[in-house]
């Protein structure tokens, strides 16, 4: 009853477009970072190079 007076809230105001814009941003740098780093890369690297060199049949 109260939300037909008031209006609907659905959506989302510029502000909290803002907010997840700047957390998605911030997520982003944060996975990049993890993704990147020497461990990951050399786990990746040698996953790829053994699923590479392994024989078909």
């Amino acid at each position: 009853m109260i939300r037909r007076i008031r209006g609907g809230d659905e959506g989302m105001s510029t502000a909290e477009y803002a907010v997840g814009t700047i957390a998605a941003a911030a997520f982003a740098g944060l996975l990049y970072t993890v993704v990147t780093s020497d461990a990951v890369t050399e786990a990746l690297t040698s996953l790829l190079r053994s699923a590479l060199s392994r024989e078909i049949g």
